[in-house]
């Protein structure tokens, strides 16, 4: 990676430094305000020091201190369709992505909304802040096409630099992360303003290189005397885990005692933050899954490492959101930028592994033994255990529809906004660009665009309910819905229904007061049949809506989240030989 300039070398901060001194302002911005829209990558609920986390966040805490924390804010389980809403404002059926677009079935194939780009219909947000005056520039991952004319180039964004994949290496090997053909090791693909490229093989980490591409893009409009959109999206903190050597040491021994042990330590904090009632019940974890005392010390020493090297992740990551704050700090633009921060799904517990031929591929060429766990040359997943802590205290993670698979941290912060403050009412990624629309003083052009027809906004604005001028985003008869690879779900008010295939689920419709219940522990569907068919109905108005697909038995389709298979390869991976030192990674 390349130096940093002086006055942004000088502007980074160390890895233990406080957070800058900031607050929200809750005066009206004097001129249209910056806007910087970050996203994690597969980071839990409870992965940051705000919402209960032992991991340093010292920016993101300040964020949340100083601006909103939002606990009931809700995506798709999974990362391109929630990636797919937020520069849509409407739902991934609509857009492209009703279902991932590498796991795109004969069924779906060549159906209006299962594209596997982000399609026509849409005009994304990058192109109405583009088209408002606003220069638009993104670094990190992309995942919403592939080719270049679905790239960031192609879709509003004056500058990019994308992995535009699902996912890679964060070293600079450019290692994708799906094999049809062990024999072929699959390449991540990068794009800089649309064009291939290839990334720097040595001195490249994800979330530095990123935050690098962005500064760069910021600074390098600063005389054009226009406000910018800057999206940062990390591909932190998700798998393969891999992290500087330097953060990973910081957490070293901090998570031998395990799973249950973490999961006590976090809810206790999320009782004293004020995030959940003394009282609410805990999902400690599906009976799929062995409890930590049941690990061989083999197995525990290489999940502590795993969990270690996950939280050097987010640190680091927090860190490099400091850089960039830091930056707009010193150049007096800070006070004048609205950061919204958000996850894109739940933690994730299932494995890749599952996919294609990816196990021979890993099983073959990656060294996964304990001590080169996080380095360059393993290939090391999160797995169940820690994902339900992640998720703490809610049912499952990444791919169900569960509160564990959908609910993720989200802060705002910016002018405007009321320092300090937690809002608890329901909102959703399909909102966020509304907002942003709002605030910026952008129009969305409604149902028509350069002469093709284009889709409305679903979302909502949430500026007055960030400002205190509205009690909630949604009215209690709003209903919104998920589906995702045959799992589903629609809330309405405080009640929601859920369906997964068994042996996650019960394998038909679940009901759940969410206000009251909201780890979904009571299961109301038999003593509340009204309540259900009406929610049911709901259900059926927004597949005819959306042109949601359902599809036989396809909950059950093997692979990714139904292989079940993470324990096995662990046991595999504990027994493994290094193969050859691995570098260093400061």
């Amino acid at each position: 990676m390349k130096t940093l300039p002086p006055l942004l070398a000088k502007l980074c901060l160390p890895a233990l430094a406080l957070p800058l001194a900031f607050t929200a302002s809750a005066a009206e911005p004097a001129k249209r305000p910056n806007i910087l829209l970050i996203v994690a990558d597969d980071l839990g609920y409870t992965d940051l020091g705000a919402y209960g986390a032992e991991i340093a966040t010292p920016n993101l805490d300040q964020l949340a201190s100083t601006g909103v924390k939002m606990t009931s804010f809700y995506a798709s389980p999974f990362c391109s369709p929630t990636r797919a809403m937020l520069m849509s404002g409407s739902d991934n059926h609509l857009v492209g992505f009703g279902d991932m677009a590498e796991l795109i079935t004969p069924e779906q194939k060549g159906k209006p909304g299962y594209e596997g780009n982000l399609n026509e219909r849409v005009v994304p947000m990058a192109q109405v802040l583009k088209d408002a005056g606003y220069r638009t520039a993104m670094a990190g991952k992309w995942h919403l096409g592939v080719a270049e004319q679905f790239s960031p180039a192609a879709r509003g964004f004056e500058q990019s630099y994308a992995m535009v994949m699902g996912g890679a290496s964060h070293w600079g090997d450019q290692t994708g992360i799906v094999a049809m053909d062990p024999a072929k090791p699959p390449k991540a693909i990068y794009r800089e303003n649309g064009k291939a490229i290839d990334i720097p093989r040595d001195g490249f980490y994800s979330s530095e290189a990123f935050t690098d591409k962005l500064l760069e893009y910021i600074r390098n409009g600063e005389g054009s005397g226009k406000p910018f959109f800057g999206y940062l999206a990390f591909t932190a903190p998700h798998w393969p885990l891999h992290a500087p050597d330097a953060d990973i040491a910081r957490y070293e021994g901090r998570y031998k005692e395990g799973y249950d042990k973490l999961r006590k330590e976090r809810i206790e904090r999320m009782k004293k933050l004020g995030l959940i009632a003394a009282d609410t019940p805990v999902y400690e974890g599906h009976p799929n899954w062995p409890k930590w005392d049941s690990l061989t010390p083999a197995q525990k020493e290489s999940e502590a490492r795993r969990m270690t090297v996950y939280a050097a992740m987010i640190e680091n990551m927090d860190r490099q959101i400091g850089r960039v704050l830091a930056y707009l700090k010193e150049r007096g633009e800070l006070d004048n930028t609205f950061v919204f921060f958000m996850s894109d799904n739940g933690a994730d517990g299932n494995s890749v592994y599952d996919v294609g031929r990816t196990r021979e591929w890993i099983h073959k060429d990656m060294d996964n033994s304990t001590a080169n766990i996080g380095k360059p040359g393993s290939f090391i997943e999160y797995g169940p255990g820690w994902a339900q802590v992640g998720m703490s205290p809610f049912k499952l993670y990444k791919s169900f529809m569960y509160e564990g698979g959908i609910s993720v941290p989200a802060i705002a912060w910016g002018p405007g906004i009321h320092g300090g403050s937690v809002k608890r009412e329901f909102a959703h990624v399909m909102d966020v660009a509304p907002t942003i629309f709002e605030l910026a003083g952008a129009r969305h052009p409604g149902t028509e665009y350069n002469g093709r027809e284009v889709l409305p906004l679903r979302g909502k604005s949430m500026l007055p309910y960030l400002q205190g001028k509205a009690k909630q985003v949604r009215g209690k008869d709003d209903a919104v819905g998920w589906e995702l690879g045959g799992r589903k779900a629609l809330r309405k008010g405080d009640w929601k229904i859920v369906y997964a295939n068994q042996p996650w689920g019960t394998g038909d419709w679940e009901l759940y007061n969410i206000a009251r219940d909201r780890t979904e522990s009571r299961n109301l569907a038999a003593s509340q049949p009204a309540k259900l068919k009406e929610m049911l109905a709901e259900w059926k108005r927004y597949v005819a809506e959306t042109g949601t697909l359902e599809i036989d038995n396809l909950a059950n389709r093997p692979g990714y989240s139904n292989g079940a298979k993470y324990y096995e390869d662990l046991e595999i991976e504990v027994n493994m030989k290094p193969r050859s030192a691995a570098p260093a990674t400061n």
